[in-house]
């Protein structure tokens, strides 16, 4: 509940661990993997699960809620999570990636301001700005999954004998996969919902986008009015019967995001004092590496994310907005197959050429980043990402699939397991120090003693303060 950097996502076995924010690569990286450390060392016999995908699932009733706690804030978030449950199952929710948070200095806006000539409200400027950017990576946004994919195949008791419309191929006893995918993880089989579609979101403005959410949050839906807030026997079910229980349930690939204050609504805080970051939530788990990410691929992510940021941004139309998810969904399942045609404007256009020329436009920023930061890394990270364009079979999908059959006789699971204890051996092999050790330990004690204080100090019963938690006031 209050820990800083480790806590859990939906199911009480996926752990999610959570860097401060840092203008260092090296500092994210070195934070990230003494988490993992300090994590792998109390897991005793557990091992954590390298991949995006997850291991074999007896059955929706095997995946037990996280749990936070006897406060109303903690009992909250597990009601929360309950009504995704019933909403939209469990087994989606047990997918894994990671969420990139992306921003840029105070001073850069200022700076840009001037560049452009323009003259408004700082809050309303940089909002803007970071809506742009947020309406580019959704029309380039397929060069991720693409580059970074690294889930093409999965256990079979993840479709649960569900009828997908997905082609489907056995690799190996329990193991199936689709041979051009890039990542199952943001396709149909991902964190879809038919609800949602529904809700038509337009980036093209912080205004316009609050007032979507506001909707969806506040509106009854039939569906979820059927479900209840709770059932017959008094037990909860859900947060409330709305088409989104809070702002967390929207399943954007990309965010706008403001850090809230205790007790605050994240949509009152964009409302009130506009975008601080986004969070880009387009990357699979990387099994190559421990920390599921590495610093090529960051480097990468802001050359690709600032030129989504200072590149032109027209406004995005229902039209348009049909047309990148389809482009999204045809590379996460079919993204290495040769000649693969997307969409663009309503014109035909191979991956392979679009791609390269989005990461051709990259050029420029990689070498600015260079120059400021005294390195050839960023142009290098542009240049491997070039090559992948024409080199499909070096892509971490691919290489997923390779190695699968070569070194693991077809195995998911096999595969899974190995690269899980090679990332266990090389965390425990970096060096600790007492004084890691003892941070860590002192930071694990003071979330505990925080949660105590947390429920220590709630007077209201808990429907009260469910109800005062979601009231409409409190979304601004």
């Amino acid at each position: 509940l209050t820990h800083p950097s480790i806590t859990t996502d939906y199911a009480e076995s996926l752990m999610e661990f959570i860097t401060p924010a840092s203008d260092s690569l090296d500092t994210l990286l070195s934070q990230l993997a003494d988490i993992h450390r300090y994590s792998v060392q109390h897991l005793g016999e557990e091992r954590l699960w390298p991949l995006s995908m997850p291991c074999f699932i007896g059955g929706e009733e095997s995946i037990r809620l996280a749990q936070y706690g006897n406060s109303n804030l903690g009992q909250m978030k597990t009601l929360y999570r309950q009504g995704l449950h019933h909403r939209y199952g469990s087994l989606m929710q047990v997918i894994a990636g990671v969420h990139y948070n992306f921003s840029m200095p105070d001073s850069f806006w200022s700076e840009w301001q001037d560049v452009r000539g323009v003259r408004c409200q700082c809050k309303r400027f940089i909002s803007d700005g970071y809506m742009g950017l947020i309406r580019n990576v959704y029309r380039f946004g397929w060069l991720i999954p693409y580059l970074f994919g690294a889930s093409p195949a999965l256990c079979g008791s993840f479709l649960q004998g569900r009828e997908t419309g997905l082609p489907f191929q056995k690799l190996g006893k329990g193991t199936l996969y689709l041979p051009y995918a890039t990542s199952l993880r943001m396709g149909r089989l991902g964190y879809q919902s038919d609800a949602q579609a529904t809700l038509a979101v337009s980036y093209n403005g912080l205004q316009g986008y609050a007032n979507s959410l506001h909707e969806a949050l506040t509106k009854p839906y039939p569906a979820y009015e059927q479900v209840g807030v709770r059932n017959p026997g008094g037990d909860y079910n859900q947060l409330g019967t709305s088409l989104l229980q809070i702002e967390n349930e929207f399943y954007g690939t990309i965010r706008p995001k403001r850090t809230v204050r205790t007790g605050e609504r994240p949509l009152h805080a964009l409302r009130e004092r506009g975008v601080e970051y986004v969070e880009v939530r387009l990357m699979d788990i990387d099994p190559f590496v421990p920390v599921g990410i590495t610093a090529p691929t960051m480097r990468l992510l802001d050359v690709f994310l600032l030129h989504c940021l200072l590149s032109d941004s027209p406004p995005d139309t229902p039209e348009e907005i049909a047309e990148l998810k389809q482009n999204q969904h045809l590379t996460a399942e079919r993204g290495r197959e040769p000649g693969l045609l997307l969409q663009r404007q309503g014109q035909a256009v191979a991956l392979t050429q679009w791609g390269d020329e989005v990461l051709a436009a990259c050029e420029p920023l990689a070498a600015a980043l260079d120059a400021t930061h005294g390195c050839t890394d960023y142009s290098a990270a542009l240049r491997e990402a070039r090559a992948l364009m024409q080199a499909p079979e070096r892509t971490p999908s691919a290489r997923v699939l390779d190695t699968m059959v070569r070194e693991h006789a077809s195995s998911f699971e096999s595969f899974a397991f190995h690269q899980s204890e090679l990332a266990r051996d090389t965390l425990l092999n970096l060096p600790w120090t007492a004084e890691q050790q003892a941070r860590y330990l002192a930071m694990s004690e003071e979330s505990i003693a925080a949660q105590k204080a947390i429920e220590a100090a709630d007077t209201l019963p808990f429907e009260a303060w469910r109800e005062q938690y979601m009231a409409v006031e409190g979304l601004g």
